[in-house]
C-alpha cells in the first residue's frame, strides 16, 4: 500500500513521484522503463499527480512535466486532506444534532398522538424513575454522559437499579470512558456489573437518555443544562428511534472492565485520545472538548500536550495535519 494513499496518491503514482525527484529529466518512455510499468500506466499516474499539484511544467521546455518539491506538494496536499476532514467531521457533527433536532421536534408534533410531558424539578423527576423503575419489565437502556456522576445521582440510582435487577430486569448503561477517573462511579459501574447488569463505555455520548422499552423515555429539556428538567417521551415511533440510537452507540462501544475498555489501537490511541483529535480539529474549545469527553479542562489540555509531543508538532493545525497524515483520524 502506498504511503501517501491517505493523500489520494496510489502505489503506482508515489513510485512515479519518487523516481521523477530522483530523476527529474525523465519521460514517459524512461520512467517506464525504470520501473516496468506499461506506458499507459505511468501516463495515468502522471495525470493522477497532475491533478494533486505534484507537477508543474518545465520552465525550459512547455512539454515536460517536473515534480514539486515534497516540501511544498505534500504540505498542500496535507491542508486540503485537513480541510477535507474538517468538513467531513462537521457535517457528522451537523447529522448529529440534526438528528436530535429532528427527534425534539417529532416528539412536538407528535403531541396529539404521543404523550410528551415536561418533569422539573429534581425531585419530580427522582418520582417519575421511581414510578417507571417499579412497573418496568422489559429492558432498560440508559446513556449516562458527563463522566463523573454527582453522589446524589448514584445514591438515588442505587435502591432502582437494585429493584429492577433483582427482578431480573435486563439492563444496559454507556457511561463516558472518564468515569474511569472517579473512583465513586467506577465503583459504581463495577457493582452494576457484579449484579448482572451490562455496562460499556464510549469516548463520547450524544446526551443522557434513560429508555424503559416499548414504555417511555427520559430525556432532558436542554442537554447542556439537565438542571432545567427533563421531557418523558411516549409513543411507538419515538421510542423505536431512541433505542435504534442506542443501540448504534452501544455496537461500537467497548465492555467495562475488559482490555478493550483502555487498550489503544492500531495507531497507539484510545478512545479518548482520537475523539479530542476530531472535537479539536471540528474546531472545538478545550472547554467544549472537556465537557462532550466527561473531562476536566486541565485533563484535556494535558492529553492534547500529550498528543503533540506525540506527533512531534508545534501547533495544533501541526498536528492535525501530522495526525492526517498518520491516518489517526481516517
Amino acid at each position: 500500500m502506498s504511503q501517501l494513499h491517505t493523500l489520494g496518491i496510489d502505489h503506482t503514482a508515489e513510485a512515479v513521484y519518487r523516481l521523477m525527484l530522483e530523476e527529474p529529466e525523465y519521460g514517459v518512455a524512461e520512467l517506464s522503463a525504470a520501473l516496468a510499468l506499461p506506458d499507459g500506466d505511468v501516463r495515468a499516474a502522471l495525470d493522477q499527480l497532475a491533478g494533486l499539484n505534484l507537477l508543474h511544467t518545465s520552465a525550459q521546455a512547455e512539454e515536460a512535466l517536473r515534480p514539486v518539491p515534497p516540501s511544498v506538494g505534500i504540505q498542500l496536499l496535507l491542508s486540503l486532506r485537513e480541510g477535507e476532514l474538517r468538513r467531513s467531521q462537521q457535517e457528522f457533527a451537523d447529522a448529529q444534532v440534526a438528528a436530535l433536532t429532528w427527534l425534539r421536534q417529532h416528539a412536538e408534533a407528535a403531541a396529539g398522538r404521543h404523550h410528551v410531558e415536561v418533569l422539573t424539578g429534581v425531585e419530580e423527576i427522582r418520582m417519575r424513575l421511581e414510578q417507571l423503575a417499579h412497573d418496568a419489565t422489559a429492558p432498560l437502556m440508559s446513556f449516562m454522559p458527563g463522566g463523573a456522576q454527582t453522589q446524589a445521582t448514584l445514591d438515588a440510582s442505587r435502591p432502582l437499579d437494585t429493584a429492577l435487577l433483582e427482578r431480573g430486569v435486563p439492563m444496559r448503561t454507556l457511561y463516558q470512558a472518564s468515569v474511569r477517573n472517579d473512583p465513586a462511579t467506577l465503583g459504581y459501574a463495577r457493582w452494576l456489573t457484579s449484579q448482572g447488569a451490562h455496562v460499556r463505555t464510549a469516548a463520547v455520548l450524544p446526551l443522557r437518555m434513560v429508555l424503559f422499552t416499548g414504555r417511555a423515555a427520559l430525556l432532558p429539556i436542554d442537554p447542556e443544562d439537565t438542571s432545567r428538567g427533563a421531557l418523558q417521551l411516549q409513543g411507538p415511533g419515538i421510542l423505536t428511534a431512541l433505542a435504534a440510537l442506542f443501540e448504534a452507540m452501544w455496537d461500537q462501544a467497548d465492555d467495562f472492565g475488559t482490555a478493550t475498555d483502555r487498550e489503544h489501537d492500531d495507531n497507539g490511541l484510545t478512545g479518548q485520545e482520537r475523539q479530542l483529535l476530531r472535537l479539536l480539529a471540528q474546531g472545538h474549545t478545550d472547554t467544549v472538548a472537556a465537557r462532550r469527553l466527561g473531562l476536566g479542562v486541565r485533563t484535556t489540555r494535558r492529553m492534547m500536550a500529550e498528543l503533540m509531543t506525540r506527533l512531534a508538532a508545534h501547533s495544533r493545525f501541526e498536528a492535525g495535519a501530522e495526525a492526517v497524515r498518520r491516518g489517526w483520524l481516517d
